[in-house]
């Protein structure tokens, strides 16, 4: 049998000595999904709500969850970026840190705050849409901040920057996939318009410094130059680490050491489109890279032991129904890919290493999602923008468990965190913690 990489290795070990943190957006396994048991499926405003916390503004970012340490990016009522840690036990703030002062901008629903913060149990670093990126230890004291704007230039996308960080064995690696030239009306980078580069980027987490920066160069033009996905690791069958990255019309996987691309995979853009962004972020499944397409778009699989272009080599199956997420990232869970199309609420449930479809069904409310599924305890939970959870079974046929509604202002896109027996469920008001702990 071969070791596990590293990064396997430490969530296996969190998940055997104590419950599984949710320490990244994507949680322990990097796919949306968590071995934590005895979930809970039903909870109302009176019963099953441990404690809500009042937060000083929206943000899709997902809350990062280790042990009793609970963070939370926001902006503030001055358009101030705060990185908050609130305890798990009753819910009140234990500190707030501000990390840029007056940055945060407002587009649609999202803001300079959309990134979800990422934690190793010991640091916790945030990263804004403004390229402010900071470091604290669990206490809030700070370790280190530095400014890629003031590095490589305010960040070119039209919606705001969302990207998340992926912190692995002591390295923060970010996508930074935009537009050039940078219009000069886009979110934040008003008065610094001119040519940008769309590059990866690797941080040592001790002190912040560059360990390496690699262009990825594209040919796609204005906005489907753009992402808003996130990293995620990727092993495949040939046992090799990979980064997969996925924008600008294709999923590319590249070497962790220093960000050289290894293979490209095209096709998530047939329509060649000029205003095609992408959002979803990859999915590591059944050794596979899979990624999405914009605006209902395929699903493709693509092979990951060939180089260079592998887009007709490499594929290994295609999902083309119009039932394609736009914004929504796919789960894997037990062997299952479960696909949410947020714009026409229809959940498809598809063996990952064909592509057939196991089933498909329809949440019923006619309200968009934009948060991505996060499942665990045979469960499947989703919260869409007027702040309904809905609970699906994991199972051999689509059977929703429950419909929630957490009430509120609308507008929520984080998705939900899993941790130790909890749901952290983020609304655009408060942060609540549901379960029996």
């Amino acid at each position: 049998m071969k070791p596990l990489p590293l990064f396997l290795l430490a969530a296996a070990t969190a998940s055997t000595l104590h419950a599984a943190p949710w320490a990244q957006w994507r949680g322990p396994e990097f796919n949306g999904t968590s071995p934590e048991t005895n979930l809970p499926s039903e909870w109302s405003a009176s019963k099953g709500i441990q404690w809500s916390t009042p937060l000083p503004g929206p943000s899709g970012a997902t809350p990062a969850v280790w042990g009793d340490s609970i963070f939370v990016t926001s902006p503030d009522s001055n358009k101030n970026l705060l990185l908050l840690c609130i305890s798990r036990k009753d819910g009140k703030v234990r500190w707030q840190r501000q990390v840029s002062e007056g940055g945060n901008i407002d587009k649609g629903k999202g803001n300079m705050a959309s990134p979800s913060p990422v934690t190793d149990g010991k640091a916790v670093y945030a990263l804004f849409g403004t390229g402010d990126i900071a470091a604290f230890d669990f206490e809030g004291n700070p370790l280190w901040k530095r400014s890629l704007a003031a590095d490589y230039g305010r960040f070119a996308m039209m919606w705001i920057y969302g990207s998340s960080p992926l912190l692995l064995d002591g390295k923060l690696y970010l996508q930074i996939i935009q537009r050039s030239p940078a219009p000069a009306d886009y979110p934040g980078v008003a008065g610094s318009g001119g040519d940008r580069e769309s590059f990866l980027l690797a941080l040592n987490a001790a002190d912040g410094k560059v360990l390496w920066k690699k262009n990825r160069p594209t040919e796609a033009r204005l906005e489907s130059m753009e992402s808003y996905a996130s990293l995620v690791p990727h092993t495949g069958t040939d046992g090799k680490l990979q980064l997969l990255c996925v924008g600008a019309n294709c999923v590319s996987g590249h070497d962790p050491a220093d960000g050289s691309e290894l293979w490209r995979g095209f096709g998530l853009n047939r329509k060649d489109g000029e205003w095609m962004r992408i959002v979803t972020t990859p999915v590591s499944a059944a050794g596979l890279a899979i990624a999405c397409g914009p605006k209902q778009e395929p699903v493709l699989a693509f092979r990951t032991d060939l180089r260079g272009d592998i887009s007709e080599k490499g594929l290994a199956w295609s999902f083309d129904e119009k039932q394609t997420p736009d914004v929504c990232t796919p789960s894997f869970y037990k062997g299952k890919l479960f696909v949410l199309n947020g714009d026409k609420q229809t959940l498809t449930c598809l063996d990952p290493k064909t592509g057939e479809k196991k089933w498909q069904g329809n949440l019923g409310e006619k309200v968009v999602i934009r948060s991505s599924p996060s499942l665990a305890d045979d469960k499947l939970y989703v919260i869409n923008e007027k702040n309904t959870v809905f609970v699906c079974s994991t199972g051999d046929e689509f059977k929703i468990l429950a419909t929630i509604p957490m009430g509120g202002a609308d507008g929520t896109r984080a998705s939900i965190a899993i941790s130790d027996g909890n749901l952290f469920i983020r609304t655009t008001e408060a942060l609540h913690c549901i379960g029996s702990r």
